[in-house]
């Protein structure tokens, strides 16, 4: 039996037994058929149960509940957006922009709220984030953000911090400058989506585990297939498997999986937190291309997170992909950079996986009542909160019970496909190198490479 803990330090501390729920052992139908037991279908199935008592829901899941993202992200439950404020607002206008901006701030409380009602000890924490400048020349990229949400309205929940006032909060080198953004939170990943499930379970819906989905059918009689048998669904089959959609047929270039790998420390001395700073457990990021995002475990360790680990030829999911040598050593050593005063710390966990890319890099909602199939997808890891907002959307969708959440820019749109290959990997792995050029000649304080624009178009469009 494959033993889920060694999939992330999460899933090991998580508290929950990990043993699978039966699997499904054959045909049989329900009003709402999800398929994926991570957050997307975990949130999607609470709300359509929680607002429509006595739906019949079904969640089917190939491994277990939390074995995806939602098991092993950053432990970042933020109001970060794929797309940044100023595209939104090019793209759709200031009022839809602001909207969806306001909705990210209301799914961190939500999520606050679930925990509370639900009794899930997710170790919720509002610390915020801070982009940190490392560099002059990232200064230009937080006043263009601060900008932007300032535009939108929202200006009082950032502030722009000096590289003093930075280092108040939390002592890293080479900080020329920061932007806070307060209506952020941290969580322990793991126990949010085991409660989560459980939180379903109570409501009356019922989750398949060890249950491989190999196909699904649209139209008037919509069912997934799994070998032991099919799932039907009388109202709406709901596509929730994030970056693992690729590996289905009808889907293959819906979405780009793309690796994001984790380094973890051992818990810290209260002398080294001591030298750190770092008391109020904000989130930190770097304005790297890269993507650099660390958090502070409630038990004192630092997570280290970033992107890297090279795309492979034909959307590719593997085990074997969660770990990647090479970038690990990169990630603990930026530790070391960015902290000095933990050369020689232990790292006791690396792990990794993949996240869900779309072509346009704005995540979708979309149900269709005429093939009867919903789905939401797309989050390029930023999904921790933003899945709560597309479940909230999906369970309107579907029931017919709208709000103003169906209104927003991600309700009801549908993403372009990627490129068949090999012009897929030739230009993900383009991208992949030229992001870390541009970075490392940021780092070295020389000219930007040559192609920086092509490379910046290329990840816009």
């Amino acid at each position: 039996m494959t033993d889920y803990s060694k999939h992330s330090f999460w899933l090991e501390t998580s508290g929950d037994d990990l043993t699978p729920r039966p699997a499904l052992a054959r045909s049989t139908e329900a009003d709402v058929v999800i398929l994926g037991a991570g957050y997307t279908g975990l949130w999607t199935a609470y709300y359509l149960l929680k607002t429509n008592p006595g739906l019949e829901v079904a969640v089917v899941e190939k491994e277990i509940a939390g074995f995806g993202a939602s098991g092993r992200n950053g432990g970042w439950c933020s109001s970060k957006f794929p797309v940044t404020p100023a595209m939104l607002e090019q793209r759709y206008g200031r009022d839809a922009a602001r909207a969806l901006m306001l909705a990210m701030n209301g799914s961190v409380e939500e999520v606050a709220l679930v925990c509370e009602e639900e009794g899930i000890d997710a170790h919720f924490h509002k610390g915020g984030i801070l982009t940190l400048a490392r560099g002059e020349h990232h200064l230009p990229m937080l006043r263009s953000a601060f900008e932007a949400y300032s535009r939108l309205g929202l200006g009082q929940q950032y502030r722009l911090y000096s590289a003093g006032e930075a280092q108040e909060r939390v002592r890293v080198t080479n900080v020329c400058g920061a932007l806070y953004a307060s209506e952020n939170a941290s969580i322990h990943p793991a126990r949010l989506v085991r409660g989560l499930a459980r939180a379903v379970e109570r409501r009356g819906g019922v989750i398949y585990e060890n249950t491989e989905v190999m196909d699904f059918e649209r139209g008037t009689a919509p069912r997934l297939a799994a070998p032991s048998g099919e799932l039907r669904a009388r109202q709406a089959i709901v596509l929730a498997g994030e970056s693992y959609l690729s590996r289905l047929r009808k889907l293959h270039r819906a979405v780009l999986p793309v690796y994001s790998l984790i380094a973890l420390t051992e818990p810290l001395t209260a002398a080294q937190w001591a030298q750190i700073g770092w008391q109020n457990r904000e989130s930190l990021a770097s304005c790297n291309y890269t993507v650099d995002y660390l958090s502070r475990t409630a038990d004192g360790r630092i997570l280290f997170g970033s992107r890297g680990a090279p795309y492979r030829f034909g959307s590719r999911i593997s085990d074997e992909q969660d770990r990647h040598a090479e970038t690990h050593a990169r990630i603990q050593q930026l530790l070391v950079e960015w902290f000095p005063v933990l050369r020689g710390v232990k790292f006791t966990h690396a792990w990794g996986g993949p996240v869900g890319m779309p072509r346009d890099w704005m995540p979708m909602t979309e149900f269709d009542p005429v093939t009867k199939i919903a789905t939401a997808r797309g989050y390029t890891g930023q999904g921790v909160s933003t899945t709560n907002l597309t479940g909230r959307i999906l369970a309107e969708l579907i029931s017919g019970k709208r709000t103003e959440l169906s209104q927003l820019p991600i309700a009801q749109r549908r993403s372009p496909n990627w490129e068949y290959e090999p012009l897929r990997w030739l230009a993900v792995r383009y991208m992949q190198n030229a992001f870390l050029r541009i970075d490392e000649a940021g780092k070295q304080g020389k000219s930007r490479p040559k192609d920086a624009a092509v490379a910046e178009f290329l990840g816009r469009h």
